[in-house]
């Protein structure tokens, strides 16, 4: 039911909604997982995708395959999102670094990220919120 309140959401309008949604998906995982929500150029929800599964401390993630994913979808913008099973939802140096990659990889192509959440369990922090996408 909060997938299709996502989809087709306007992200900006309804934050609550999709950190509902990002909580129950990612919370209460006990593996780190990289997912990507595709927007419109309105900012408007095209698709959630879970691109990358890790171990309970780490995840692989290639730019190059996000990058590749948003232009499959015509996507105008991305929001980043991962988890922490660690509990702890505040941004490490490797997500600051992953997050500044991505989004200069994305650039190239016109594309925007507009912020990068990580989950953990019940708490989500927004990196945009705090200065760091």
């Amino acid at each position: 039911m909060l997938a299709a309140q996502v989809r087709g959401s306007d992200l900006m309008d309804s934050p609550a909604v999709v950190k509902d949604f990002l909580r129950a998906r990612l919370g209460s995982l006990p593996h780190e997982v990289f997912a990507v929500v595709h927007l419109n150029s309105q900012n408007r929800v095209l698709d959630y995708v879970e691109m990358f599964r890790g171990t309970v401390s780490q995840t692989s993630v290639y730019p190059r395959e996000v990058v590749r994913d948003a232009l499959m979808r015509n996507s105008s913008a991305l929001v980043l999102v991962h988890n922490h099973p660690s509990g702890e939802a505040r941004p490490s140096r490797a997500d600051e670094h992953l997050t500044q990659t991505i989004k200069q990889a994305a650039a190239l192509v016109d594309v925007r990220v507009l912020d990068h959440f990580i989950v953990a369990g019940d708490v989500i922090c927004s990196m945009a919120e705090i200065g760091l996408a």
